[in-house]
């Protein structure tokens, strides 16, 4: 027996309007969830990277740039070792190579910006 297509529409309608509160819950929770996981996230990468740009201004030795420049710097050099390690063959795999991978990144982003401060003086 073959459904035509009116048949299968029609049951898929009854479908969605039975389901319709419990369907509208799930969505609303997971978008909830989304967005309470992106916030913990957000919250991660601020923590990580000030950890990592005070760890990168410690071992360049100099005056730190302030918890939020340190914190910018620990993040892009995080996305900075995240392009450039793998485009030079470096493979630094688990969670204390990624670390270890951001302080390069931190340390050499740190080394740029004062070649550029240098520079413009």
């Amino acid at each position: 027996m073959q459904i035509k297509p009116c048949a299968a529409a029609r049951a898929s309608a009854v479908l969605v309007c039975l389901a319709g509160p419990a369907l509208a819950q799930d969505q609303a929770a997971e978008i909830v969830g989304g967005a309470v996981g992106g916030l913990i996230g957000l919250i991660l990468v601020i923590i990580v990277g000030a950890v990592v740009g005070w760890l990168a201004s410690l071992i360049v030795k100099g005056g730190g740039s302030g918890f939020w420049g340190d914190v910018l710097i620990g993040i892009g050099g995080s996305i900075l070792a995240g392009y450039v390690l793998p485009a030079v063959g470096i493979s630094l795999g688990g969670t204390v190579g990624s670390f270890l991978a951001a302080l390069i990144g931190a340390v050499l982003l740190i080394l740029i910006v004062r070649l550029i401060r240098k520079a413009a003086n």
